[in-house]
C-alpha cells in the first residue's frame, strides 16, 4: 500500500468537512489529497492513484453516484459514501453499484477511521486471496513466489515460477511458445521458443500433476494449464 498506512482521496465539496476529516485520517497515519468538485475527480484520482476513496453524494457538476460509477468501469479502489443526514440517498443503488460503505455526516473520528481501516483490511485480504491459486494439491503464491506440491515446498526459479502462475492464472487456455515468451519473458526477450520446452520440462519434473490438473502440450500449438 502507497503513503504511510495508505493514500486517501477525499471528495466533497465542503471545504470545511475535509479539513476536519483530513486532520483525522492524518493523524491517524494515512496521507491523504483533497478534491471539492465532481468533475475534477477523474483526474486527481489518476495523477494521485488512492488505496481508498470517500465520496459525498452531493458534489457539484458530477454528483457522488455518477463519479462512482466512472471509478467503477476501471478501478476496484474502496470507496466509501459520505451522506449528510436527512439526505435523500439509495444505500441500496450506491452498494449495487460497486460502493463498499458508507458513512452518514455528521460522524465521529473513530467511526470514520474504524471504517477505513475495515474497508482498508477487506480489501487487502481479498487482494491476496486473488494472488494466491489453489488447486487440490497445489498452491501457488505469486506474493511469495512460492508454490507447495503434495504438502511440499517447491523451488523453483524466478522465471519458472511465472510461467507456472501464468498457465494456471489462465486455467485451460492454450498460449503457443512465442505467446509465453512474450507474456512472460518479455517483447523483447532474445531467446527462442525453446526456452519455453524447457521451463516446462522442469515444471512437469517437479510438479507431475494432480487428480485434477496436469500442465498439458497441445500438440501443433503450444501449452495449457488444464483444470477437470
Amino acid at each position: 500500500m502507497n503513503g504511510m498506512l495508505g493514500k486517501i482521496l477525499i471528495v466533497d465539496d465542503d471545504e470545511n468537512i475535509c479539513e476536519v476529516i483530513k486532520m483525522y485520517l492524518e493523524n491517524a497515519g494515512y496521507d491523504t489529497k483533497v478534491c471539492y468538485d465532481g468533475k475534477m475527480v477523474h483526474g486527481v484520482f489518476m495523477e494521485y492513484i488512492p488505496d481508498l476513496v470517500l465520496l459525498d453524494i452531493m458534489l457539484p457538476h458530477i454528483d457522488g453516484i455518477d463519479v462512482l460509477k466512472c471509478i467503477r468501469k476501471e478501478h476496484e479502489t474502496p470507496v466509501i459514501m459520505l451522506t449528510a443526514k436527512g439526505e435523500t440517498f439509495d444505500k441500496v443503488l450506491a452498494l449495487e453499484l460497486g460502493a463498499d460503505d458508507y458513512i452518514v455526516k455528521p460522524f465521529e473520528p473513530k467511526e470514520l477511521i474504524a471504517r477505513v481501516k475495515a474497508v482498508l483490511r477487506r480489501y487487502n485480504v481479498e487482494n491476496e486471496e486473488k494472488e494466491i491459486l489453489k488447486f487440490q494439491d497445489l498452491l501457488i503464491n505469486i506474493n511469495s513466489y512460492n508454490a507447495v506440491y503434495e504438502e511440499k515446498e517447491i523451488k523453483m526459479p524466478p522465471k519458472e515460477f511465472e510461467l507456472l502462475y501464468y498457465l494456471a492464472n489462465n486455467k485451460n487456455k492454450v498460449f503457443t511458445r512465442e505467446q509465453l515468451l512474450c507474456e512472460v519473458w518479455g517483447y523483447d526477450y532474445p531467446g527462442d521458443s525453446r526456452t519455453v520446452d524447457v521451463h516446462i520440462k522442469r515444471l512437469r519434473e517437479k510438479l507431475k500433476g494432480g487428480p485434477n490438473w496436469q500442465i498439458e502440450t497441445v500438440w501443433g500449438v503450444g501449452y495449457k494449464f488444464e483444470v477437470k
